[in-house]
């Protein structure tokens, strides 16, 4: 199921935009500011288009990238865990354009706010299955010192998931914050975790190799 759920994921932003594309304007909303008002418009095929054409992109991207690694074999040891990932993130952005599409044709849709939530549920997603990635120069915490030691790659793998965990946790619930402040915590908590991860690595990389 998980090698065809891309397809029918895809699929699905098509038909969509296939049955609202007649029912729209000429000029249709393309972006929101922070406070949820329409600041930018474009054509309709933008809308309808842009982000299905994206999820194409990603999908084929995410499939060639293993096919080029110098570690590919790894990438069987950990197979679902990169299916999960690739799958989530897919569904956050068709999730994103059903928003989009429904927010222009007037539904009463906050995409300010669905947007942090699956930007959330995503970290959650990923920071569970991070500590079953296998060392790779495409997928996971690639520092230079999770490279050259695999010892502090699953470190660093482990203590990566339970700070994606919680950076999720924490930005999910930034999202019934004020629109103003919700974009801009979700922002610093998210990349927080990320540096944290990072320091952590070389922390660990000392560890190891002082012993």
């Amino acid at each position: 199921m998980r090698k065809w759920y891309p397809i029918v994921l895809i699929t699905a932003t098509i038909i969509a935009s296939v049955v609202v594309y007649p029912r729209l304007p000429d000029r249709v909303p393309t972006h929101w500011n922070m406070h949820g008002q329409v600041d930018g418009y474009g054509p309709k095929w933008m809308t309808t288009l842009l982000l299905p054409a994206v999820l194409v992109g990603i999908w084929g991207l995410m499939r060639l990238l293993p096919k080029i690694d110098p570690w590919r074999d790894n990438y069987a040891k950990m197979q679902d865990t990169y299916d999960v990932v690739v799958n989530a993130a897919l569904t956050v952005i068709a999730l994103a354009h059903f928003a989009v599409i429904a927010a222009t044709l007037g539904m009463p849709i906050d995409a300010e706010r669905v947007m942090p939530v699956g930007a959330g549920v995503l970290l959650i997603v990923i920071g569970n299955v991070l500590p079953r990635a296998r060392p790779n120069f495409w997928f996971g915490i690639r520092t230079p010192w999770t490279l050259t030691n695999e010892r502090v790659w699953e470190r660093t793998h482990r203590v990566g998931g339970y700070l994606l965990v919680g950076a999720g946790i924490l930005v999910v619930g930034s999202a019934f914050l004020p629109i103003d402040i919700a974009v801009p915590a979700a922002a610093v908590m998210a990349v927080g975790a990320a540096l944290i991860t990072v320091v952590y690595s070389y922390y660990a990389w000392r560890q190891e190799t002082s012993r």
